[in-house]
């Protein structure tokens, strides 16, 4: 690690905090958040967040299959016309600079979430986005995350 950011700016770790547990709170079915984070973190390269959330998206019951293939997830069968907007909103926030939120993209969020639901899910996206920048931009520790839903699961 380059800098524990955590300790050296508390309040910016709780603010990050705070935006998380409005995420956590989301109606929007986990497993779906936890694809979005982890198509995200794909994205952006950070192998601190796909260790932690591929770790967390196992533990809720999401399959092997689906989060290996992710990456091609317009080709491949086993996506939902819901996971595939959010999929799509996810990436064309996260590339923004590429080709910006385009109304084709949008629409076919709006039209498979509700008003609430679109705002958790671009909260979700813009949350996992700011926590990808942090641990690449300060490279935080690979591979020793143990899933809080596995610590749960232990009590």
């Amino acid at each position: 690690m380059r800098l524990d950011w955590h300790k050296t700016l508390p309040e910016g770790y709780k603010a990050m905090l705070g935006m998380q547990q409005v995420v956590d709170k989301s109606n929007i079915d986990h497993k779906l958040l936890e694809l979005v984070k982890i198509r995200a973190s794909q994205i952006n390269g950070c192998a601190h967040c796909l260790d932690m959330h591929t770790k967390d998206a196992i533990a809720i019951g999401e399959s092997a299959q689906r989060i290996h293939v992710l990456a091609a997830w317009r080709e491949a069968p086993f996506y939902s016309p819901r996971e595939r907007a959010a999929l799509a909103w996810c990436e064309s926030l996260t590339q923004i600079s590429h080709a910006g939120a385009t109304d084709r993209i949008y629409d076919d969020v709006e039209n498979l979430f509700s008003p609430q639901e679109l705002v958790e899910l671009t909260l979700a996206i813009v949350a996992i986005n700011s926590w990808n920048r942090l641990a690449v931009g300060f490279k935080s520790e690979v591979g020793g995350y143990v899933s809080r839903f596995d610590k749960e699961n232990q009590h």
